[in-house]
């Protein structure tokens, strides 16, 4: 068989088992990265492989040999860690660096000490012991997150210390990389190898983060306007590679480079939409990753040392546990919150398969231990949910309802307005608004308008509110209404459409341009419409004023009060101006 012959049966079958496998996985309500692991142990050496030595048709469903899939799986961790860099954004730090630096980063580091020094007493090496510390006391960020999201409480006290506690980690990912890397050196060269580390390690953030500003921003600008998605994701994904080959060509992971990459473009208007473009990228290259890992474990392991893996996986997450709840308790926190936020956090997460195979590659770990640490992390992310899940009823029987929730982040909020198209009649509508401290979120698919006005400090994101993934990254499913104030006739339509028919118990107000307009938007799913133009903006701002809850008085004073001190509009503004 030849060697392209070989790749292509082999992505076949990882592909025909993914296909298979993941989605009973997903019914049955568990993350799909314990999908993949799953898809990996049964095509892997150690699960059918064993079955081919006596039924010979079964190797061509076996991937042998994980080097065939490595190059990918490399790419799946690189745009992981360009969604991390992605998902923190400085805002975001400086918004919850209490929890972040404070309760996330004495959890790391109480964790990570805690596990090494039990690991070193049970007869593991001092540098075995501080990678299983390092790998163990991250937690999932994908099963959290997804937890917290289908149950519509990220906002609430236990998702915010969760989400901040989660956020610390994620920073924590390139140190964590840098010292596993410096373990293979001997021990008098580990610390000056660390320092001259970080050190070019500070040296690229300044050269790629500076360059970025200046070169990839304005041209995603540029992209942006040309309103082609295909240009669009080229540029992205040519920003993700370029930084993380920059980030190679200094000697460092590649990884890097795209948490670089990501961190850039963070705290820019296309977030949303670069996050929903790059996604299926990220979901397929690291289900790819984790298949590989899956083909490293060996399931005879788990029966021959059951009882060592079962006291690992219940002690690291008990010890977890605790770590956490303590400090929710010395954050102030109500024993109710620190308890569920010690529970979500308890399991061990997918970071410690990164951090394992790294260690492994190198030679820092043997692949015993490796096999070892992949089992336990394996099987803690599995009862994940189940922790979770009991968590939360002991609460709710036991304990007070939770405070309200605080401070978010725009894909986080509840309660919230989403103004789609942000010209004249969306700003009016936004003013409004902002009058009686109603949370708006705004999204454009103007990007020249989308920078003017972030640069003036509007909450307005760049991206086409008809796609699913947009309008979910804006929190819709927590929303009180949505907005449509677009003047393009079929692209209004088609938003509306689209929007009732995924969240057909969302409030949607929409501006129309004639009758035989608003009957169209009425009939796809439109709660209430308006006709044109500033008047339009005024009954349409007071219209969704009384459907977020405020009494029909005040908000028709508002209006007439805004109405009072406006200009008389010219003719040309009659026929939508700004739009």
């Amino acid at each position: 068989m030849s060697f392209a012959t070989h790749e292509i049966r082999e992505a076949v079958v990882f592909l025909g088992a993914a296909g298979l496998i993941v989605p009973a996985i997903h019914r049955l309500r568990i993350s799909p990265t314990l999908g993949f692991l799953a898809v990996g142990v049964i095509v892997g050496p150690f699960g059918l492989g064993r079955l081919a030595e006596t039924v010979p048709w079964v190797e061509a469903l076996v991937i042998e040999d994980k080097r065939t899939v490595r190059f990918a799986a490399e790419f799946g961790v690189i745009f992981l860690l360009f969604m991390i860099g992605l998902e923190l954004s400085f805002e975001r730090l400086r918004a919850m660096w209490r929890i972040a630096f404070l309760v996330g980063g004495a959890q790391v580091v109480l964790c990570a000490a805690g596990i090494a020094a039990i690991a070193h007493f049970s007869g593991y090496l001092p540098d075995i012991s501080v990678v299983l510390g390092s790998a163990f006391a991250m937690s999932s960020t994908a099963i959290i997150m997804h937890l917290l999201t289908e149950t519509g409480r990220l906002g609430t006290p236990v998702g915010q210390m969760s989400f901040g506690v989660l956020l610390f980690q994620d920073l924590a990912v390139v140190p964590i990389l840098f010292m596993v890397s410096a373990l293979r050196l001997d021990a008098d060269a580990v610390g000056p190898a660390i320092a001259f580390a970080l050190g070019k390690a500070i040296l690229v953030i300044i050269v790629i983060l500076p360059v970025g500003r200046l070169v990839a921003r304005p041209l995603l600008r540029i992209v942006a306007g040309a309103k082609s998605r295909e240009l669009f994701l080229a540029t992205v994904l040519l920003t993700i590679i370029g930084a993380a080959a920059a980030a190679d060509a200094a000697e460092f992971s590649p990884a890097l480079g795209a948490f670089l990459a990501g961190l850039l473009l963070a705290d820019t208007e296309y977030r949303p939409r670069i996050a929903v473009d790059i996604e299926p990228f990220k979901g397929l290259l690291l289900g790819v990753f984790f298949v590989a890992v899956g083909l490293s474990i060996d399931v005879t392991a788990i029966v021959a040392d059951w009882r060592v893996i079962l006291a690992w996986a219940f002690g690291v997450m008990a010890l977890k546990a605790v770590c956490v709840y303590a400090l929710a308790r010395l954050a102030r926190q109500p024993p109710s919150v620190a308890f569920e936020t010690a529970a979500l956090l308890g399991p061990i997460g997918e970071f410690s398969f990164v951090v394992t195979e790294l260690a492994q590659s190198l030679g820092v770990i043997y692949e015993d231990t490796a096999q070892f640490a992949l089992i336990v992390a394996s099987l803690t992310m599995a009862m994940a949910p189940l922790m979770a899940l009991g968590a939360r009823w002991l609460v709710s029987r036991f304990a007070r309802g939770e405070p309200e929730s605080f401070d978010l982040f725009p894909d986080q909020i509840s309660d919230h307005v989403i103004v789609v198209g942000y010209g004249r009649v969306g700003q009016d509508i936004g003013d409004l608004l902002d009058s009686q401290e109603i949370t708006h979120v705004a999204i454009d698919v103007d990007a020249r308008r989308v920078a003017q006005l972030r640069a003036q400090g509007f909450s307005i994101y760049h991206g086409d509110a008809r796609q699913y993934e947009i309008l979910a990254r804006l929190g819709v499913e927590q929303a009180a209404a949505l907005v449509v104030t677009m003047d393009d006739a079929k692209t209004t339509l088609q938003t509306v459409d689209a929007a009732h028919r995924d969240w057909p118990d969302l409030p949607i107000f929409a501006r129309v341009r004639d009758e035989a307009h608003a009957a169209a938007l009425l009939k796809a799913g439109a709660t209430s419409v308006i006709l044109e133009a500033r008047e339009a903006a005024l009954q349409l701002g007071e219209t969704v004023l009384v459907g977020v809850g405020l009494p029909e008085s005040v908000a028709r004073d508002l209006v007439a009060e805004r109405r009072m001190i406006a200009q008389e509009p010219s003719a040309s503004e009659k026929t939508i101006v700004g739009q």
